[in-house]
């Protein structure tokens, strides 16, 4: 794809690339610089329907495919994938704003779950149960689910997409996607991979457009079978009282607001290093990252120096630069929003240990500074909302039982992070986190191989491992009588 700021046709349905039914478009534009990008087409709730009803009529021959016709052609998308790594990392560089070895990252992440899926549905195992009747036999068998919705964040554009679709397609299912209106391009660029390796048309869709009318029709659509989405915790709660008179399954990866917890007997140098490295990545717009740092008390004072000093060598700039190692966030209102936490947090007594500033370099786009937190309280917005921003709070404590019960306040379950060198304490406090997820000396839990998905109002379901293709799957029970 040429990022030449020239208008791109953006719904494809069945296997043909379209304008919007109303002929809008919108423009996509650099956070790193405010240049606009390309034109892309702003379809709605029409255009939704016009993509279920293809994939409702491609269901019934992919589902047929064995699960090993169907793995070969995520096979032949991972081979691509990889093979078009450098033009789709900076296409998602150029669009998201993350520094090029992280979406260099992402790429190869993203293929990587195609690659698991391409494998893991060929091992979709039913069962048979033995009966306590000698007349009968019981069995179970996995059939795919139907049409699928699939809604992706703008944070990981690409990542997020074929967390999805691999398996999805995988299972026999067909899907619509719907990206997010910021990084349209990288969805974009993905659904031409699957073009170009021949999937059948109609059995992935991409509408681009309002996320409010799309999001309508795919609720109201008694065709649409699962809603799978990731995003905000607020969204989440809307689809699921969307979806409700049609009864739909939901699986919804949701707002974080992650913990490390740092014990005194930890490699402070490995604390120090991952924290930056959780914290800082994506510039912060990470629904797993760090957003609240606890520090026992003996070591709170060697631990922020540590911080601070590598944080303060970091580099800002445009992701495409391949010296910078903090872009811009997305747009304005993410701006905004890490502005605000920051201020609250300063009227109520916070010390900024380092940075606070809007950054104001060479270039004109949505930059904020690295920043740390001191003197922190539970009363700081901060230490309550997720922030998606590269802000971080630290607040010291003294024995576990403090911090756990500090770490399990909140809301959100998805992510908690813990450094020790302790094997027992290790375990103790792993078993007492609320958390769907948690890391042991290890801040990057996210592997196609592991399911992935948080508890309380994190949202509903795993993606990844072999749980994650079990959200595509009806489990259909059989009761077979035979004669004696």
């Amino acid at each position: 794809m040429q990022l030449d700021g020239q208008y791109t046709k953006s719904i494809y349905i069945d296997g043909s690339w379209v304008d919007a039914d109303n002929g809008n478009q919108e423009d996509v534009f650099n956070p790193a610089n405010l240049n606009k990008i390309k034109s892309f087409s702003y379809g709605n709730g029409i255009d939704a329907r016009k993509a279920v009803k293809s994939a409702k009529k491609a269901f019934p021959d992919w589902a047929n495919l064995s699960a090993r016709e169907r793995s070969t052609y995520l096979y032949a998308a991972y081979t691509l994938m990889m093979e078009k790594q450098e033009e789709l990392a900076r296409i998602l560089t150029t669009e998201q704003g993350k520094p090029l070895a992280e979406a260099r990252g992402e790429i190869a992440s993203a293929a990587s779950y195609l690659q698991w899926y391409a494998e893991e549905g060929n091992r979709t195992y039913g069962e048979i149960i033995p009966s306590s009747n000698k007349g009968k036999r019981l069995f179970v068998v996995p059939q795919p689910i139907g049409v699928v919705a699939a809604i992706t964040p703008w944070n990981f554009p690409s990542s997020m997409i074929a967390r999805k679709l691999g398996p999805a397609l995988a299972a026999g299912c067909t899907v619509v996607l719907k990206p997010a209106e910021q990084t349209p391009l990288s969805a974009i660029a993905l659904v031409k991979i699957f073009e170009e390796v021949g999937l059948p048309k109609g059995v992935l869709n991409l509408v681009t457009g309002d996320p409010v009318s799309i999001g309508q029709e795919f609720m109201s659509n008694e065709d649409v079978r699962l809603i799978t989405f990731t995003g905000s915790t607020e969204v989440g709660k809307l689809l699921m009282r969307g979806s409700a008179d049609t009864v739909k399954k939901l699986s919804l990866e949701l707002g974080g607001h992650a913990p490390i917890l740092i014990f005194e007997d930890s490699d402070l140098e490995q604390a120090v290093k991952m924290t930056i490295m959780s914290k800082f990545r994506n510039c912060g717009q990470t629904c797993i990252c760090a957003n609240r740092i606890y520090v026992q008390r003996s070591i709170q004072e060697a631990f922020t120096s540590k911080l601070t000093e590598q944080i303060d060598a970091l580099k800002i700039g445009a992701g495409l630069d391949e010296q910078v190692n903090i872009g811009p966030l997305i747009d304005e209102n993410a701006l905004l929003k890490v502005k605000d936490q920051y201020e609250d947090a300063i009227s109520k007594g916070a010390v900024t240990a380092t940075g606070g500033r809007v950054h104001k370099g060479q270039l004109d786009g949505y930059f904020f500074e690295p920043t740390v937190l001191t003197n922190v309280s539970n009363q700081m917005k901060v230490m309550n909302e997720e922030t998606f921003g590269p802000l971080l709070p630290i607040q010291s404590f003294e024995t576990e039982e403090e911090v756990i019960a500090l770490a399990n306040h909140d809301r959100y379950g998805l992510a908690a992070y813990l450094f020790t060198e302790n094997l027992n304490r290790a375990l103790r406090v792993m078993e007492k986190l609320e958390y769907g997820i948690v890391g042991i000396n290890d801040v990057f839990p996210a592997v196609a191989e592991a399911p992935f998905g948080g508890i309380k109002q994190s949202g509903l379901g795993k993606e990844g491992g072999r749980e994650g293709i079990m959200e595509y799957l009806e489990m259909k029970y059989v009761s077979m009588g035979i004669k004696q």
